[in-house]
């Protein structure tokens, strides 16, 4: 019988993230999207692009979503596992680094430690507040500098004076950078210095207490920051791994948990509605419940006019019609918005 294939979705506020594996849990193809704020958009847009990449047409036999759009994502295109970040991540950065003990993800708008022990999510953090340890604050910074993103961490690379930059918040940051600037500091230091205040920030706010352990997988967008991961080195006196797809982790860890869902399943059938889902047109729209004092935001998604999917509610009244609807039309979606 033909192996089948596996998607991983990963929806998140920068950037929207796809993922097919293969039986053996190797990437076949991959790709990396901004979000650009228009989550849905992307993913439409995603799920076309991945579908018409080089190579031969997949039979996806599992898709598994993830991200702080996991549930729009499996309501859009039908999956069979929804699960949070700090799974997904940690699931992917074991299939790569067996034994890995610590995990550090910093992404566009937020950040995470994910401490494990014997293969088990022993403690982790997560910062979605404060921009100074995110990779939008680099981005900016760089901006800010003239420099290219690209280049910034070979520039720091190049520093060989070190200059202190504030770092527990994005805006005295960037005053102080802007102050060592007019005092005549070279733009590699005070690239340099950014990077270091990132780090210190991270181990300040998320790692402070946290027992870091080797081996230590340093994944997301920002690990392609060779001064980043040279910063964390020098204040860990870690070696840190950066895997060969850390721009994707959450997507290939999706992935993983649908083919261990497809496995542990006996007469297991996708509930995936196919790429050709992506030529639907999609429409989110929320509304304030007055039917108790909870007031709930109930999210609403519509497919080509037609409700899909409720979420938001803490009893279920509208999240239930519309399941209901759903199965009546055929759809098989996650809909529980306490989905983990």
């Amino acid at each position: 019988m033909e192996n089948g294939y596996y998607l991983g979705v990963d929806v998140g506020s920068v950037s929207t993230n796809l993922v097919i594996i293969d039986d053996e849990k190797k990437i076949i193809k991959k790709l990396y999207l901004r979000t650009g704020g228009q989550p849905i958009n992307a993913l439409i847009s995603g799920m076309k692009e991945i579908a018409g990449l080089p190579g031969e047409k997949l039979r996806i036999d599992g898709v598994g979503t993830t991200g702080s759009g996991r549930v729009l994502a499996s309501v859009m295109i039908g999956a069979d596992e929804v699960k949070n970040e700090i799974t997904s991540h940690a699931i992917a950065a074991q299939q790569v680094v067996p034994g890995v003990r610590t995990i550090i993800e910093i992404g566009g708008q937020d950040s995470k430690i994910i401490i494990l022990r014997n293969g088990v999510v022993y403690d982790f953090a997560m910062n979605t507040v404060c921009a100074a340890g995110t990779g939008s604050f680099l981005d900016r910074q760089a901006a800010r500098l003239g420099v290219p993103i690209e280049e910034f961490g070979s520039l720091a690379l190049k520093s060989t004076s070190p200059v202190r930059i504030a770092g527990r918040c994005a805006v005295f940051a960037e005053s102080d950078m802007i102050h060592k600037q007019q005092t005549g500091h070279s733009t590699e230091d005070i690239v340099n210095g950014l990077c270091e205040a990132l780090v210190r920030n991270y181990l300040n706010n998320l790692a402070k207490g946290k027992d870091i352990r080797e081996p230590v997988v340093f994944q997301g967008g920002v690990a392609a920051n060779v001064g980043i991961a040279a910063a964390f080195e020098r204040a860990l006196e870690k070696k840190l791994l950066i895997p060969e797809h850390h721009d994707v982790m959450g997507a290939l860890g999706a992935a993983i948990i649908a083919r261990q869902k497809k496995k542990s399943s006996g007469n297991f059938v996708s509930a995936f509605l196919g790429f050709e889902a992506a030529n639907r047109e999609y429409k989110a729209k929320s509304f304030e419940c007055s039917n108790c004092s909870n007031m709930c935001e109930v999210i609403e998604i519509l497919s080509d006019s037609r409700i899909i999917a409720r979420w938001g509610d803490r009893c279920g009244r509208w999240s239930q019609q519309a399941n209901a609807r759903v199965s009546d039309g055929g759809f098989k979606p996650a809909l529980e918005a306490g989905c983990t």
